[in-house]
């Protein structure tokens, strides 16, 4: 499948760019990644009730967000999201938490909680941010009355790294809780601890992305395939085990 013509459309933003890191630093180059990263002429996102809160952590307070449809109800779906951004990037307000989050509450009727988690930069390592998003999606289960979200209708999900975190934390609430959610939802992510090695046909298309958004088996340092910590772990501590249907 080739790559989309509003993607393909902008990648010239991105020559140039290897490093997420170096390109974080640098205003300009952010500023080339910002433009990539935006939704340009996207219509308004949905406006719904937001408010900022915290889940309690063992590495301390989690910062969460939580998407609440503007008429009150109780027994509602809820979604613990958790963005992407190569475990390394990203925040609430960034269009993969934020729109996602606005789009699913208005759209499902769902309350959303979009997670704040950790970032493995200055030092943060495994098992920091995983242990982030478990206390999340603990808080949001224990919390469920209070947040009007039915505890049978929680859905835990992610986007690229977010949805790496999103399996491992749901595979350690299973071991050792023997909870799981209703539904385990993923976008493009990975859980593998180790990339396996690319097709030719898969390496081939790969040729048309730019640089920044290829994460070989070979990557170099600040790539998402190279910031693992741990034994048998990736980034964030997921075991290479199937998801739970």
């Amino acid at each position: 499948m080739p790559v989309h013509p509003s993607q393909a459309s902008r990648f010239a933003l991105l020559d140039g760019l290897t490093s997420f890191e170096a390109a974080m630093a640098d205003p300009a180059s952010r500023a080339r990644l910002d433009a990539f990263m935006s939704l340009g002429e996207a219509p308004p996102a949905p406006d719904v009730h937001v408010r900022d809160t915290v889940a309690p952590g063992p590495h301390g307070d989690v910062p969460v967000r939580v998407y609440s449809p503007a008429a009150d109800g109780t027994g509602r779906p809820g979604f613990v999201w958790m963005h992407g951004g190569a475990f390394r990037a990203g925040d609430l307000d960034m269009p993969e938490a934020d729109r996602t989050a606005r789009e699913v509450c208005a759209r499902a009727g769902a309350v959303v909680v979009s997670v704040d988690y950790r970032l493995a930069v200055d030092g943060v390592t495994y098992p920091v941010p995983h242990d982030d998003v478990v206390a999340a999606v603990r808080w949001v289960r224990d919390e469920a009355a209070a947040l009007g979200v039915d505890p049978a209708r929680i859905t835990v999900g992610g986007a690229s790294a977010g949805g790496n975190l999103a399996t491992g934390a749901t595979l350690r609430l299973r071991d050792d809780e023997g909870w799981q959610p209703a539904a385990l939802v993923l976008a493009y992510t990975t859980t593998h601890a180790v990339l396996p090695p690319a097709s030719a046909e898969l390496t081939a298309l790969m040729a048309e992305v730019p640089v920044l958004l290829r994460f070989p088996p070979a990557a170099g340092p600040g790539s998402p395939a190279t910031t693992s910590a741990g034994p048998r772990a990736g980034p964030t501590g997921t075991r290479c085990r199937p998801a739970p249907s």
